[in-house]
């Protein structure tokens, strides 16, 4: 049985240890790299944690090549959402940037330095953490400025991407994310009391479900955790 190597990225935010642990539980998983800010250490003997800044490119070259092994799956569930504009009046310069330097540079400085540790031979996967309020042939509300724009901007670069990484290796599928509403710490302002909310542990089930029937005609869509795909 072939094993394979994971890195996730944002393990110590709830749907990312959630993956972590979720992807421990396989046979075929022969490393779980689990990369945050913290450094914090899941309980498996198969997850080895790291500690990485997401946007310091001194700090994602020396774990890219202190890693010593080639990937098969990269994952990235790296994300913000701090009160979100209802009008443009409420839109400020900072609020942008700080919602771009959490939800969409991050993707592309870890794609620059880890990219190259996916194999070139066989099928390889990389996604990252997306959101629907990202589409914009979908958004009938208006509103959140920042975060829709950063997370469209985040879908412009995965199909960037896409395109890039399919001349390296024509089995590379690279895709996003959306893990539907879950209980996190980010969606919890925004609760409605008579709604039900995913638990990490059910989104990140659902999302490896997702990851898995990935094939390369999927290449540079936007899936949600029920495998539909969202609009861009």
């Amino acid at each position: 049985m072939k094993t394979i190597n994971i890195a996730i990225f944002g393990s110590s935010g709830a749907i990312g240890k959630a993956l972590c642990l979720e992807y421990s539980k396989y046979e075929n998983i022969n490393k779980v790299f689990a990369f945050s800010r913290t450094g914090e250490n899941l309980n498996s003997k198969l997850i080895t944690s790291r500690k990485v800044d997401y946007t310091n490119e001194e700090s994602l070259d020396f774990e890219s090549q202190s890693l010593n092994c080639k990937l098969d799956i990269i994952l990235i569930t790296i994300g913000a959402l701090n009160n979100p504009e209802k009008s443009i009046k409420d839109l400020s310069a900072d609020k942008f940037l700080d919602m771009f330097n959490v939800n969409t540079i991050p993707t592309a400085l870890i794609a620059k330095y880890f990219l190259p540790l996916l194999h070139r031979d066989r099928v390889t996967k990389f996604a990252s953490l997306s959101a629907r309020v990202g589409s914009i042939e979908d958004n009938q509300l208006g509103g959140w400025y920042s975060y829709r724009a950063s997370k469209s901007a985040l879908n412009m670069i995965l199909k960037g991407l896409s395109i890039e990484q399919q001349r390296l290796n024509p089995k590379s599928i690279i895709f996003g994310l959306h893990p539907g509403t879950v209980d996190t710490k980010l969606s919890r302002p925004f609760q409605k009391k008579n709604k039900e909310y995913f638990t990490p542990e059910f989104s990140a089930k659902k999302l490896r479900e997702v990851i898995e029937s990935k094939s390369i005609t999927d290449n540079g869509k936007i899936f949600a955790w029920d495998n539909k795909v969202i609009p861009s």
